[in-house]
């Protein structure tokens, strides 16, 4: 979640006013409550707040960690506390998130951010979550309704900077006519456009691969894009307790489509909602396993969960316990975990009887279309030989200090028309002048139209909230009940995990998957005949499932889900299963030692091995290399194992040896944009080159000599040493550990991303070293050749005990709120860092007696 650069530039440019403003002190910047030393926009935790609305009195318990734990007698106050919390404690980022899921961050932060919010606009999510909206059921519509009443309660009345410093900033410098405006139910639904976006699958690889495909053959694109790795494990072997036979995965068929068509202009947009939205693709993964009682220290299950998200401040998530008090018929809700702040209900957790969590499936949902338009007429495109109209809206882009802005969105029946805001693309490309542009026009066998532009068809673009399959697990009390709820989750599919206090562990795959009529949606098809049309979505009944498995354990990490003989694609796209391979061996071997624990469980969440330093160092350790980096090698890797903790100086002479690798290996071979970015994919693509020696994906073109595999070993290994010493010097004792290099720094999504030194010392906090990396069960990833630092992260840790609530531990990376300077602003940030952890407090009384404070609400 940052900013863009044309903000940071505006900000920039207005530096010399912020810190005049800076300098006034803290009397300026805070405005404080009378006779106390906690600012205004701070929440408050104790004592008695009368606020219209409510049914009857609420307890809100904020334990030590400043969790809120609320105690309501009604469905509605319960949901309306929430909102009002989730107001007190984070609405600068509720209000960032809402302007991105309507695209109006124009109407925040100027002209700079226009182009995003034509994109976004161009997708229409406001106008999905008006539908789905519409189409709530009677018990959906009363919790969110009663939670936008708790929202509004909070923020009504309220000036700016008693909401949240960042809006004296905004209101004070950038944009002094910003108004505050009421929450709707519209703004809690755009988030569910927001994530599912955020963990959309593979469109940035069709766009990839498509432009490889102008230099590379198919045979070239299918090494880099190779299969899921036979030896790596599935979620679910078998299906419905029917053996299924292994097999080599079928190869990837390049399909004859439009491998020449311009797709760099909108690679740019996803860029810009990269920059908002934070990284998305197959590095955004997750980690969950469940274990049966059967092999557990306490005889019931445990489960884990480790979501992966990009980094950012404040945490992406909120947690909170919902408790009917007492829990009935009227008032059924008694749940705990994490929640978005903007969201009604419980996202992942458990209840008082099952417990859940999820990681990303990466299904191929995506498709891009090659529309042929009317060249007499540019209204129309054509469907199977005939002209039809576009189907059109308008928009009006509000902008922070200058005139709204008019967009025309053309819609095709397979979705909006990504292109329209860059003119027509026959002016983007221009063949004469530029005939290597399009290299494959003659070998790909299907012309390109001499007018066109490109559709999205996406799953997400259907109206389907999957909020109201989070209200139901939020409620489910088996495993059917839980199912039921997962038919609901439409998009973006996940790999939900599952275990109850009867002692069943489960895994369910929901989400519309599409079946494709030809294709395996690898690359733009043509759009003006049927051939690549989809043909439904595979049936919910027909996606893969398990429980209580004869292993005793359910492990997932976005590695391929279905047996080898599954009938339907779902990706081709999964991550490439090392972490899942380790999360698998760690259980195994933990379940052959004896009955796992929660501790167990916490080793594993901490675990560093790299699986890609197990692959590639036996080979360094025999490469010819001279004699003092012969023995820098020996000295750091000869005798490492391979963990990537955050006092290692063995991992940093690894990673950096793995980025010059990579660098030296493809380089010369792809565009820029296209340079490996390190992670599960580009381990596999070396782990098969490895094993050929003289591949010519080893060889320098830019030299005369033909390198081999040793030879790119040696010289990426030579320059790693010459790197290390130019920047840390010639004594290797003085080497800078992993975590020096591999820190998490917690910026702000906004401000915090200004590029203003006093504004980005306000809100950001770190850096905080850490262990683990891409493609490691600790997932701290980085960019290979962009920088060590962290990007994206588990974005908390939890391990339920489904024996006893109380005893289940969690960490989630900065802290409950989001006011700088809070107490809770960045105090859980060492904590993950370190991989530790703090109670799921549950119980009552516990949750009484740890309290920092009680804030009752009455009507």
């Amino acid at each position: 979640m940052k900013i863009s650069r044309n903000l940071k530039r505006t900000l920039i440019g207005l530096a010399t006013i912020v810190v005049l403003l800076l300098a006034l002190g803290t009397y300026t910047l805070k405005v404080y409550i009378p006779n106390t030393a906690a600012p205004k926009s701070f929440p408050q935790i104790d004592g008695e707040l009368q606020v219209s609305g409510l049914d009857a009195p609420v307890d809100i318990y904020r334990d030590e960690m400043g969790i809120p734990n609320i105690y309501a007698t009604t469905t509605h106050d319960l949901f309306f506390a929430q909102g009002y919390v989730h107001a007190q404690e984070r609405f600068w980022q509720m209000d960032f998130w809402r302007h991105i899921g309507s695209g109006r961050l124009s109407e925040m932060f100027g002209e700079s951010q226009l182009e995003t919010d034509q994109f976004l606009r161009t997708l229409g999510w406001r106008q999905i979550a008006e539908k789905e909206y519409a189409e709530l059921g009677p018990e959906s519509l009363a919790v969110i309704d009663a939670y936008v009443e708790g929202v509004n309660a909070y923020i009504n009345d309220r000036e700016p900077v008693e909401i949240s410093l960042e809006y004296l900033i905004l209101t004070g410098v950038l944009n002094r006519d910003y108004v505050i405006e009421p929450w709707t139910p519209i703004h809690s639904i755009t988030w569910g456009k927001v994530m599912a976006w955020d963990l959309a699958g593979n469109m940035s690889s069709e766009i990839e691969r498509a432009v490889l495909l102008k230099t590379l053959t198919p045979e070239q694109l299918a090494e880099l894009y190779p299969p899921y790795p036979e030896d790596h494990p599935v979620i679910v072997p078998q299906i419905g307790g029917e053996t299924v036979s292994q097999r080599q995965p079928a190869a990837l068929v390049v399909s004859p489509a439009l491998s020449q068509v311009d797709l760099g202009i909108i690679a740019d947009k996803l860029d810009l909602l990269e920059a908002v939205i934070g990284p998305t693709g197959p590095g955004i993964g997750s980690n969950s396993w469940a274990i049966s009682g059967e092999h557990t220290a306490t005889g019931m299950p445990l489960l884990a969960n480790d979501p992966h998200l990009g980094i950012q401040m404040p945490s992406i998530w909120f947690q909170n316990n919902l408790r009917c008090a007492p829990k009935s018929d009227a008032c059924p809700f008694d749940v705990g975990g994490f929640s978005f702040a903007g969201v009604p209900g419980v996202v992942i957790g458990h209840n008082d009887r099952i417990a859940w969590g999820f990681t990303n499936v990466g299904p191929d949902v995506m498709d891009l279309y090659i529309e042929r338009v009317n060249p007499n007429n540019p209204d129309q495109y054509e469907v199977n030989g005939t002209w039809v109209d576009f189907e059109t809206r308008e928009e009006t882009i509000q902008v922070a200090g200058g005139e709204p802005v008019i967009l025309k969105v053309r819609i095709t029946r397979h979705g909006p028309v990504l292109t329209d805001t860059f003119g027509p693309l026959k002016d983007q490309v221009d063949l004469e002048r530029d005939p290597e542009a399009m290299p494959f026009r003659e070998k790909s066998g299907v012309p390109l139209p001499e007018d066109y532009v490109i559709s999205l068809s996406w799953t997400a673009l259907a109206s389907s909230t999957p909020f109201e399959a989070i209200w139901g697990f939020n409620l489910a009390q088996n495993w059917d009940e839980f199912r039921q709820a997962a038919e609901h989750f439409h998009v973006p599919a996940q790999n939900l995990i599952y275990a109850d206090v009867d002692g069943n562990i489960g895994y369910q795959m929901p989400g519309d998957i599409p079946i494709r009529s030809a294709g395996n949606g690898w690359l733009p098809v043509p759009g003006w005949t049927d051939e690549y049309e989809w043909a439904g979505y595979i049936p919910f009944e027909e996606l893969p499932f398990a429980l209580n498995p004869p292993g005793g354990y359910i492990a997932t990490a976005n590695n391929q889900v279905h047996p080898w003989d599954y009938a339907y694609l779902i990706s081709t796209d999964w991550d490439y299963g090392y972490r899942a391979a380790r999360i698998v061996e760690m259980i195994e071997r933990t379940l052959g030692n004896g009955n796992v624990s929660i501790p167990d469980i916490q080793a594993m969440q901490t675990d560093a091995a790299s699986l890609n330093a197990e692959t590639l160092v036996p080979l360094l350790l025999q490469a010819d290399l001279d004699e003092d980096a012969a023995e820098i090698r020996d000295r750091f890797l000869s005798a490492w194992d391979y963990q990537e903790t955050a006092d290692s100086q063995s991992a940093v002479v690894f990673e950096w040896f793995w980025w010059n690798l990579l660098m030296k290996t493809f380089s010369d071979d792809l565009p820029e944009a296209s340079w490996p970015g390190g992670g599960s994919r580009w381990y596999q693509v070396i782990h098969n080159l490895v094993q050929q020696p003289n591949n010519p994906w080893w060889d320098d073109l830019n030299t005369e000599p033909v390198e081999t595999r040793d030879d790119i070993f040696s010289l990426a290994f030579a320059e790693t040493v010459d790197q290390i010493r130019e920047e840390h010097g010639n004594n290797p004792d003085n080497w800078p550990a992993w975590g020096e290099l591999h820190a998490a720094t917690f910026r702000n999504g906004t401000l915090g991303e200004s590029g203003i030194g006093p504004i980005e010392d306000l809100f950001n906090r770190g850096p905080f070293p850490t262990g683990g990396g891409e493609s490691i069960v600790n997932a701290t990833g980085w960019d290979v050749g962009h920088s060590f630092e962290v990007v994206s992260l588990p974005s908390m840790r939890m391990i339920v005990d489904l024996s006893d609530l109380n005893n289940s531990v969690t960490v989630h990376t900065t802290g409950q709120s989001g006011h700088a300077f809070h107490a809770h602003y960045a105090d859980m940030a060492p904590l993950w860092a370190a991989v530790d952890y703090y109670p799921m407090l549950w119980d009552e009384q516990a949750v009484i007696d740890s309290a920092e404070g009680r804030l009752r609400l009455v009507p």
